[in-house]
This record gives structure tokens, C-alpha cells and sequence, in this order.
């Protein structure tokens, strides 16, 4: 049985922005022209070779409410917490934390030199889930599968499922999809997502066409794009090589109280939440 391809029903580029204590950063998703994307509240993608863009780092700084998703691509990251986690990022490392009810943690760069690359992801929780112990999932890059999804493509399974092939990150209440793509020119691949899944792609290097025929879209380095419904995503390579990520998961369609660090259902739990923080409840 045939089924229907996700056209691309909108593209757009990202803002330049800075976060933590000043590093430079390109802001995708959670800017004023696409606040978010449910189940997702904001995709930066950080890439420089300038050691002053990023030394400053992200020092100490609270969460509740969300979970943030690290994907390291070049450079090295050390993150501590107010638990008593500490660890180092390296590059083609993730680490997926469900801050839940509340954490304190820094993310500060374990280089003075060289390139730093990589993307953060900010994935919502269902209000049943807000208030949960803080948590990791964090892995090496040996711990991600790869595999060749087509000819002249190959995937990186972060979480999701290409083939048999099924990534080591798990979360029920979104079932994300979460894949690092390498695309050849002219090479075709096709990729099956849960018909009400929120997806999106971002590319990072070259260039592709999503879609078929008169419904397709070019879609250029740093431009992201999001699909409209359906059951696959069909992308070809348009130029020598491209990557990308392909990302998707069930949205929670609940209110959004959101400000800074903090993202709730309510302004009631917001309040509590800044209440915590300052009261060391964290």
C-alpha cells in the first residue's frame, strides 16, 4: 500500500543569538517567528572555531519542567550538577537529562582551543511528568548504532528506529525520533514516522529535496524545515555530501507556562517554580 509523503509546509532560517555567560549560538527553534514546535521548545545549534564564542560557557543555571538533549558533534563539554553528576561530553556523545522537578547543573567547554559544534534540543514533558526525579540518559558515541538506511546513506540512530536498527534513547511519553543523517548526492531515502508525530529537519552541511514532484522543496545548509502530515519523509541528496537530523515525536498538546529555565502548565506552577529555586528546593 502506498502512503503519503510529509510535504515541507514551512522553512526558515534561524536567528543569531548568545546564551549562558555569552556563547554564540544559532537559535532555531524558540524564536519570536517559531516559538516552538510540540512536543519541542527550542533547538540551538552552536558551531564555531573561535575559542571566545564559547570559553564563558554555561555556568551554573537551574531547570524544571523539560528535558534538554545534547548532541556534541566537535569539541568537549564537562556538565555538573547539583546531584553530584558530573561527566564530559565528547564529540558524537548525547546526553538526553529530564530535569523534572528541578535541577542545577553547568555546561562549560573542556577546551581553550579548537571547534566547538554541536545542537541542544529542548523537549517538553506532560504535565504527570513535570515533577519527576531528575535523570540521564547519556552515552558515548560508541553506544549509537549506525547503519546504511539506503545506498549513499547513512544513519546515525540516536533514538527511533531505522530498519532493525533502533537507537538506546527512550522516552514514552514523547517516542522521539532522533537520527544524525549522512546523504550522498542523488541518494534516496525514505523514512516512516507515526502519523501524528511532530517532525522536523535541520541541515547543518549541503543541501537536499524533501517531498516529490511538485509538492518537493530544496531545503539549504542551516535551514530548517517542518512537515506537515503523513506517514514518510522522502529526502535525496542534492549535493557531494549532506547531514542533517531528522527529529519527531508525539506532541502533548497541553497549556505552556514557560519563562526562562522554566517550562509549566500554569503561571500558578511557574511562581512555585521561581518559589523553589530561591528557596534551594532544587
Amino acid at each position: 500500500m502506498s502512503t503519503s509523503i510529509r510535504p515541507v509546509v514551512r522553512k526558515l532560517r534561524g536567528q543569531a543569538a548568545s546564551d549562558g555567560a555569552g556563547v554564540r549560538l544559532t537559535r532555531v527553534i524558540g524564536t519570536p517567528q517559531l516559538p516552538d514546535l510540540d512536543p519541542f521548545l527550542l533547538l540551538d545549534e552552536f558551531g564555531t572555531d573561535r575559542p571566545e564564542d564559547y570559553l564563558a560557557g554555561f555556568p551554573s543555571h537551574p531547570h524544571r519542567g523539560f528535558e534538554t538533549v545534547t548532541y556534541m558533534l566537535d569539541g568537549r563539554m564537562r556538565h555538573k550538577d547539583n546531584h553530584g553528576n558530573e561527566g564530559v561530553l565528547v564529540p558524537g556523545s548525547v546526553q538526553w537529562m529530564t530535569a523534572g522537578r528541578g535541577i542545577v547543573h553547568s555546561e562549560m567547554p573542556e577546551q581553550e582551543q579548537g571547534r566547538m559544534r554541536g545542537f541542544q534540543l529542548w523537549v517538553n514533558l506532560p504535565s504527570g511528568e513535570k515533577m519527576t526525579a531528575p535523570k540521564y540518559q547519556e552515552y558515548g558515541p560508541e553506544r549509537f548504532p549506525e547503519t546504511d538506511a539506503a545506498p549513499g546513506v547513512r544513519a546515525k540512530v540516536i533514538a527511533g528506529q531505522v530498519g532493525d536498527t533502533v537507537g538506546p534513547i527512550v522516552q514514552p511519553a514523547t517516542d522521539p525520533t532522533y537520527l544524525d543523517l549522512r546523504i550522498a548526492a542523488g541518494a534516496r531515502y525514505e523514512h516512516p514516522l507515526p502519523e501524528g508525530h511532530t517532525a522536523f529537519a535541520y541541515v547543518y552541511e549541503g543541501g537536499v529535496r524533501f517531498g516529490e514532484g511538485q509538492d518537493a522543496a530544496t531545503v539549504a545548509t542551516q535551514e530548517l524545515a517542518v512537515f506537515g502530515p503523513g506517514e514518510r519523509i522522502v529526502v535525496e541528496g542534492r549535493e557531494a555530501l549532506t547531514r542533517l537530523i531528522l527529529v519527531a515525536g508525539r506532541p502533548l498538546r497541553e497549556p505552556v507556562a514557560r519563562y526562562g529555565p522554566f517550562v509549566m502548565n500554569t503561571q500558578a506552577e511557574l511562581r512555585q517554580a521561581f518559589e523553589d529555586f530561591q528557596a534551594g528546593r532544587f
